[in-house]
Formats: structure tokens, sequence, C-alpha cells
């Protein structure tokens, strides 16, 4: 996920912000006289990773033109309590009116891009790589898994459109693991095809029947040293289910390709940010 891709995505989600905030008319902003100029520095109050510059040039951007933002900091970095991530110049009832839209995708995409960051470094030198899934906030899921590569994992796949993840309920109606990925073969040749499985005798039939990806759910650490020996390098395999960061390292050194965690998008916390108005 890169932003070069997600041009129209920002303007849209940008633009509902906007709409969803400022309905009518900023009726407080109209306190400030309408020529009166300011500046404002928008600073962190915690440790953090930064994400969402994008978001907030566009909040301006589509705001008023006249607006200036300056960045101190770039996506992916690292700050500190009381550090200053950009300034605004411009009119005053401009800096207030877009003042909420912006920290609000600043602090919920600095927020993902912090907690993944807290899980990348929990298993450096593994080799393992973190994977967000589909748990993300409805209308931001490419933004959160922006987020998710800034802070230093991964993308899994991005909707029901790019890849097969083939569950329970998909292997019932098809009877079977392996009628399941002939179908989908079918249906969308070249694109991944991935199969839950819940113990090593669906794993054997997924390898056999020639899944690209096995996800382990709930696999315990014992069968997914098992499964990764059995493997053999065939397919990726990828833990899922029951990870938390007490077991996080311990699963990531069984050998597995990669460990997805809904957690990484649907438990963040927003950054907490202060903007200080000069006029």
């Amino acid at each position: 996920m890169n932003l070069d891709t997600l041009k129209t995505d920002i303007a849209n989600s940008v633009k509902q912000a906007l709409a969803e905030d400022i309905g009518s008319g900023d009726i407080t902003a109209m306190l400030v006289p309408e020529d009166a100029s300011a500046k404002a520095s928008i600073i962190t109050r915690e440790h953090a990773v930064v994400c969402g510059r994008a978001w907030v040039n566009e909040v301006f951007a589509q705001l008023d033109g006249r607006v200036q933002v300056d960045w101190k900091v770039n996506d992916g970095d690292k700050v500190e309590p009381n550090q200053t991530l950009f300034t605004l110049t411009g009119p005053a009832r401009s800096l207030l009116t877009g003042e909420r839209s912006a920290l609000n995708f600043l602090q919920l995409l600095s927020g993902t891009a912090t907690t993944c960051r807290q899980y990348a470094d929990l298993v450096t030198g593994t080799g393992v790589k973190l994977l967000d899934t589909r748990k993300t906030i409805p209308g931001l899921r490419t933004a959160q898994k922006y987020a998710v590569t800034c802070g230093g994992c991964y993308n899994h796949r991005i909707g029901l459109f790019d890849a097969f993840l083939i569950k329970e309920n998909h292997i019932a109606a098809c009877g079977g693991i392996s009628q399941a990925i002939e179908a989908a073969r079918e249906i969308a040749p070249g694109k991944p095809v991935e199969v839950e499985v819940e113990n090593l005798r669906q794993f054997d039939e997924a390898l056999q029947g020639g899944a690209d990806i096995i996800m382990l759910d709930n696999f315990s650490t014992r069968d997914m040293v098992r499964a990764v020996a059995l493997n053999s390098g065939t397919a990726k395999l990828e833990a899922s289910g029951g990870i938390t960061s007490a077991n996080l390292k311990q699963i990531a050194v069984t050998g597995v390709d990669y460990i997805s965690l809904g957690t990484l998008t649907k438990d963040c916390k927003a950054l907490d940010l202060s903007m200080r108005l000069q006029m």
C-alpha cells in the first residue's frame, strides 16, 4: 500500500469528513474576524510513530488553498512528547475549521502505525512478517493499511476481491478443501489462494490441494512446528488466532512465514495531539 495508489481514496475520505463536520457552516469560527490570520503548531503529547501527512494536507487543500502546511516530520518517523509535528499558517477561520478533521485522521493513523511498530519490534530478527486483516474502520481501510506499513508491518489482502481466503463455511459449501481450491483456480486464475485449516489433517489436505498460503488457525506452537516441517517450503504458512504480544515471539520462531493480527487495526489507540493557535 503506497500513497500513489491512494489519491482518490484520500480525497474522498477528506471530502466526507469535512462535509459531516462543517455541514451548513462553521458558526463558531465566524466569531473570528474574517480577515484575521494566524499560525498554529500541532504537537504530540506522547511517544508515537507518525502517519497521515497526506490526509492533513488534503484537508486544508480542500478547505482553503491559502493555508500553508509546514511539516517537521515524515510518515514513519518516531516522535516524542511535546514534539512539533507541523505548523499551519493562513486565515484563522480556516485553521480552526479544519483542525478537528485534520487531527482525526492524524491521530487515528498515527495510533495505528504506533501499534504496528510496537508489535513489529517484538519479532525483530525472526524473519516473520506481521500482517493486518480486514478488521478496519469502515471507509478507512486503505488509510489504515497504509498506516500499517508505516509502522513496519505488512498488508494481507485488501478486500474480498484481490485474493481467496477459503474458510470453514466455504469448504463446507464446496464439499471439501480440495474442491474449494480447484474451484478458486477456475474462478480467478492467478489470484492467490489461501486456505484456513484447524488441524494437521486439514493442513495436509490443503497442502496436497496446492494452496498458495495455508492459515494455521489456533494451532498450538507444537503443531505449528510440525506443519512447518511437513510443508518443507511448499506453501507459505500463516499463523492466526489467539495471538497476543505475550506469545507473539514464541509463535514467530516456529518457522511460519506470516502472523496475522486483527489488533493491528481494530484495537489501536488514537494519538493524543494538540493544536496551539497564535493570532
